[in-house]
């Protein structure tokens, strides 16, 4: 996973607008930084889950601890950049308010996406366990362990319907893009971002599928099933957060904001 690096810098008040371009790039840099982390846990998550290492969904969650902590250094850098300009009577340009603004909103929504990564890591317990719990404590109690000595029984890979790695790839390559189209402020890319949610969402219910057949078969057990019912839901909010960052990003790009209605992504109306 990539190393955290150095917290978001700041400069003090009285510069004038034009001086605010160093910070905004700067704040810049560190939330594309922050997106390689999101990517790396995302990934490392789904690695956990397929090679049952509890070890590494362990590391996944202490990766956690270091997004949370730059997500608030990205924020406090961002709220601190807007009251320099205030305090020095600096007016930001359009361009320059629209990219501190995306900063923040895309901020929030990489914190969320790795949490939810956290969520799937956690379930590591049920792939190597065979059911027999997650590796925090959840609402619903965990089914009672095996004898004392008996060795615990892991979900063989082959028993994994092969939709669920499609739909896990899916995931790693909707938020690469999101991230790809932040780095590069490209509005294209960040198109085919919102058009990949429901190619996501179709993956799902491909899963969803398999997984009741499976599970009537009897090859596999109620409580797969249901882990791998809960990372495709995971996997869906995932792609709907990625969905925000390419709006962002089509925003700062264009001015325009883009809504998801009638089936389809448009321009809001009667914008300039």
């Amino acid at each position: 996973m990539p190393p955290p690096t150095q917290p978001p810098q700041s400069r003090s008040a009285g510069a004038p607008a034009g001086g605010f371009d160093a910070r905004i790039a700067q704040l810049k840099a560190d939330l594309c930084a922050q997106g390689a982390r999101v990517q790396a846990i995302i990934e490392g998550g789904f690695d956990a889950i397929f090679s049952q290492d509890s070890e590494a969904a362990q590391e996944v969650i202490r990766a956690d601890e270091v997004i949370d902590r730059i997500d608030v250094q990205i924020e406090r850098a961002a709220v601190l950049l807007l009251t320099d300009a205030t305090a020095a009577g600096a007016q930001l340009a359009p361009e320059q308010l629209r990219m501190v603004l995306t900063i923040v909103k895309i901020n929030n929504e990489l914190e969320r996406i790795a949490d939810i990564s956290v969520t799937i890591a956690e379930q590591v317990g049920v792939f190597l366990g065979g059911g027999y719990g997650t590796l925090t404590p959840h609402a619903r109690p965990a089914p009672a362990p095996p004898p004392a000595g008996t060795p615990a029984p892991r979900a063989s890979p082959d028993a994994l319907p092969p939709t669920f790695r499609v739909l896990c790839n899916s995931v790693v390559g909707i938020i690469r893009d999101s991230v790809a189209s932040l780095e590069r402020l490209d509005a294209e890319l960040a198109r085919v971002v919102l058009l990949s949610e429901e190619a996501v969402a179709e993956f799902k219910r491909a899963l969803l599928t398999d997984v009741h057949r499976q599970l009537s078969a009897g090859s596999i057990s109620i409580d797969l099933a249901s882990a791998l019912h809960d990372v495709a839901n995971q996997c869906l909010v995932i792609a709907d957060h990625c969905t925000n960052v390419a709006e962002q990003v089509m925003y700062v790009v264009s001015g325009k904001i883009m809504r998801h209605t009638a089936g389809h992504w448009q321009e809001v109306a009667g914008q300039p």
